[in-house]
């Protein structure tokens, strides 16, 4: 049985949310603010082919998400507003890119964070 840490059961992502909210397969729900979905796209298109994630400022982008497309059971598709939709981002990424108030304070002091 796969990891229920890593196990994608619910995403919830209203039209005009700046947000995205996820619900694991351990009862954790993660928080995803769109600025921080955009800017570590994990495309090839934003990062590069070096391997390594690094934030990119995505100010005056459209974050509005168009649609959210699950790729088999292993990872997300997010097609954004405009247009951007090359990258996929696998559950244990999504992951470790939550920033719920538990998740946040480990997040914060590693900008821009280079895991995946």
């Amino acid at each position: 049985m796969s990891d229920p840490r890593i196990r994608c059961v619910e995403v919830k992502s209203p039209r005009g949310a700046t947000v995205t909210h996820i619900r694991w397969g351990d009862g954790h729900v993660g928080v995803y603010p769109h600025h921080v979905l955009r800017g570590y796209c994990p495309c090839a298109g934003c990062q590069g082919h070096s391997g390594t994630i690094s934030f990119i400022d995505c100010s005056g982008t459209q974050l509005e998400l168009e649609e959210i497309e699950p790729v088999g059971n292993y990872a997300l598709r997010l097609q954004w507003f405009d247009g951007h939709g090359s990258g996929l981002y696998s559950y244990p990424y999504l992951r470790d890119l939550c920033y719920c108030e538990h998740c946040r304070p480990k997040n914060e002091d590693k900008s821009p964070r280079a895991r995946m």
